[in-house]
């Protein structure tokens, strides 16, 4: 026994020096593994809920046989429709949020399910660089009898992709990958005329040196290949120059579409830019290619000459598209907005529908030239159901979510990226995997969106989280875009644990106000808007609910200060990039 601990001790004298040299490289990389941050488990959103309050559908309650306008409500811009036999299907413009493009179908323009999205691929949608708003703009509907076709054309301002289409046999059973079409612009339309033949139209610039002023526009035509889903090249010329009268200097004449009535094809354009000077206008041809004579009573639609202080203010009205209605009468859908008392756009554009009277030479949108209500009736023999047996709602209602389903709400979106990439279903509801970009990145983010849909609402949240550190946050969102935003969340300070309001304006982040909080397991979150002014409230009990940082405005979260063409999102938030760290 004595020779064997002779024989260790000394292999132990022999290798001491390499001994300690070992317990040093282990006791530093133990140190350095220690010295990173715990990494947090992925917070857990157990519930969700979302109730409008608008006082204009508590002074105009529906009777039988109405419903409200606008259809969509919230950032549903820039929408076009088409008719199939009994089916409509109507889209709308979608940026950079994945998946995009909405789809919706309808029997009866009234009540409308959404059915998808057409772009949810990454094959289709490459935004993951994009700002909010770039991406998806203007997508137009169009159906091909001569083939049974479906086709969806847009402009995708992203990763060179440009004016794209895609199609399908069935709406309802998802879209080809696109196909890229050979030409500049944006706004594209495609018309299938009765002899087979198709054309695109689009709005692109004037001929290089020839703009006459600042927003001058031209639309132009091209020949179209159904065989090759291409464009005909040398086939393109303009057939509107600026717009109805170039001399009185319209700006931005764009999202053309062309209908046939009666044997003369009918071209309709927005005109004014998508602001307070928008509007609708159209134009007559023998020919698909012209040329195109305007109507003499142009705008058939807009809310530009009214008012500034009418009541229930609708503005903006313009983009349209027209079909044929399930009681043979024309019906048009179109974007507008409704502002708040402060003239803020929070809730972007949105679908909005009026009849249309076509029983002289020209279209004219009944009562599109006044100010707008928000009731119609429905078309003759159509019960509203609204909200009702997985119909869209409309007017006041409450969206409850606790992610039992086992298919997420259409309603339910990324930004710049799958759903599927952050997001995994289990037991206790929506767990989110916090992405190392934040909030303000032009990248894939760690956020699940909800759109604001009126000016008066709760968005209420409760999560399951632990933050490890400052780089850990989870919480809620109000997201107009990467540069104006509210983040209101859980994370670190020190050994803290603290809730904390961010309020970041043209990129400029400020803390508005913090506090240590302590709990069990989850907290409750929650924004309160009154119009303009929005309430950030937590709650440790998930009863009582306390303010953190008073009453702050949701100017940041208008088009009209942030830009852009979007409206306000409510995001289900994380990520282990934060930035919103208390001093």
């Amino acid at each position: 026994m004595k020779e064997h601990v002779t024989a260790y001790v000394q292999m132990g004298k022999r290798s001491l020096r390499f001994g300690t040299l070992l317990l040093s490289a282990l006791f530093v990389a133990g140190n350095m593994y220690a010295a990173k941050p715990k990494q947090a488990k992925a917070p857990v959103f157990t519930k969700f809920v979302y109730q409008g309050n608008d006082q204009v559908y508590n002074d105009n309650p529906l009777n039988e046989g109405e419903f409200y306008n606008p259809i969509l409500q919230g950032c549903y811009p820039d929408p076009a429709i088409v008719k199939r036999g009994e089916d409509y299907f109507l889209v709308a413009s979608s940026f950079s949020m994945f998946p995009g493009v909405p789809i919706f179908h309808s029997k009866d323009l009234v009540n409308w399910k959404q059915i998808g999205h057409v772009l949810d691929r990454k094959s289709q949608l490459k935004v993951g660089r994009s700002g909010i708003a770039e991406g998806i703009y203007a997508p137009a509907l169009a159906y091909n009898p001569h083939n049974e076709t479906f086709y969806m054309i847009t402009t995708q301002f992203a990763e060179g992709m440009g004016n794209i289409v895609v199609k399908t046999k069935d709406p309802f059973q998802g879209w080809s990958d696109p196909y890229q079409l050979k030409f500049d612009g944006i706004d594209p339309s495609l018309f299938f005329d009765d002899d087979g033949k198709a054309y695109v139209v689009h709005n692109d610039a004037p001929a290089w040196g020839t703009a006459r002023y600042q927003g001058h526009r031209v639309i132009k035509i091209w020949e179209y290949d159904v065989e090759n889903d291409q464009v005909i090249e040398g086939t393109d010329q303009v057939i509107v120059n600026g717009g109805v009268n170039i001399e009185e200097k319209p700006i931005w004449i764009e999202a053309p579409h062309i209908y046939k009535r009666h044997g003369k094809y009918y071209l309709m354009c927005a005109e004014g830019g998508t602001g307070d000077w928008h509007s609708e206008v159209i134009f007559v041809s023998d020919s698909p290619k012209g040329p195109y004579v305007p109507a003499p009573s142009n705008p058939i639609l807009s809310q530009r000459y009214l008012h500034p202080d009418r009541a229930d203010k609708v503005d903006w009205a313009g983009h349209a598209d027209l079909v044929e209605g399930p009681d043979g009468k024309m019906y048009g859908v179109f974007l507008a907005i409704r502002p708040n008392e402060k003239g803020r756009v929070n809730t972007g554009r949105e679908t909005f529908i009026l009849p249309v009277d076509w029983s002289g030479k020209f279209p004219v949108f009944e009562n599109g030239l006044i100010p707008m209500k928000p009731v119609l009736k429905t078309p003759e023999g159509v019960v509203n159901k609204t909200g009702q047996e997985g119909f869209f709602p409309n007017g006041n209602f409450t969206f409850e979510e606790n992610f039992k389903a086992v298919k997420l709400d259409y309603r339910w979106i990324g930004m710049r990226g799958p759903r599927e990439d952050f997001l995994t279903i289990v037991k206790d509801g929506a767990q989110i995997k916090p992405f190392s970009a934040n909030i303000k990145a032009v990248a894939p983010i760690s956020s699940l969106f909800h759109r604001q849909q009126h000016r008066t609402f709760t968005a209420t949240t409760t999560v399951k989280y632990k933050p490890e550190s400052s780089k850990d946050l989870a919480g809620l969102v109000c997201y107009q875009s990467e540069k104006f935003n509210y983040v209101f969340g859980i994370t670190k300070k020190g050994d803290k644990t603290i809730i904390v309001l961010e309020r970041t304006a043209a990129g400029k982040s400020t803390i508005v106000a913090s506090a240590e909080i302590s709990y069990k397991d989850a907290v409750t979150l929650q924004v309160d808007a009154k119009g303009d002014d929005y309430r950030f409230n937590y709650s440790v009990d998930g009863v009582n609910f306390e303010n953190l940082g008073g009453t702050v405005s949701g100017d940041i979260l208008s088009t009209d200060v942030a830009g852009g063409f979007t409206g306000s999102l409510i995001g289900l938030y994380t990520t282990s990039d934060n930035d919103a760290v208390v001093e």
